[in-house]
């Protein structure tokens, strides 16, 4: 058989085009962070031969897809209350505290600022914490 036939050309060089959009989406599927680095990326491309009843005519459709990982599920966490003068049914999202509430890193800072500010305002330095 003697071909004439180079896939970098083939469909006026719309597939190796294609196969090069593919590709970049498969390569950031791979960088993305919130997909799992063990699912397998996969490129595929097809050619379909359809011939006339002659045998001599052939339509080639050209066609390339990939298979990508897809995100990772996420979750949050959501409280459920009522609100008794209303009566009215309300949810909230919140993470690993209550929106508003303090947590210990917040009363550590909340002291730190507070200790700083009373030694910049106070004129009897204490020599202790001086030194």
């Amino acid at each position: 058989m003697n071909s004439n036939v180079q896939l970098e050309e083939l469909a006026d060089g719309a597939l190796a085009e294609k196969f090069q959009q593919v590709l970049a989406k498969v390569v950031d599927n791979l960088r993305d962070v919130n997909t799992s680095y063990k699912t397998k990326r996969k490129i595929t491309i097809q050619l379909d031969f359809i011939q006339d009843e002659s045998r001599e005519d052939v339509r080639c459709d050209v066609a390339v897809s990939c298979k990508l990982a897809q995100p990772k599920p996420m979750s949050t966490r959501l409280a459920i209350g009522k609100d008794l003068r209303t009566d009215e049914i309300y949810v909230a999202e919140y993470g690993k505290q209550i929106k508003g509430q303090m947590s210990l890193d917040d009363v550590a800072k909340s002291e730190e600022s507070t200790a700083a500010d009373e030694q910049s305002d106070s004129k009897v330095v204490n020599i202790n914490k001086a030194i």
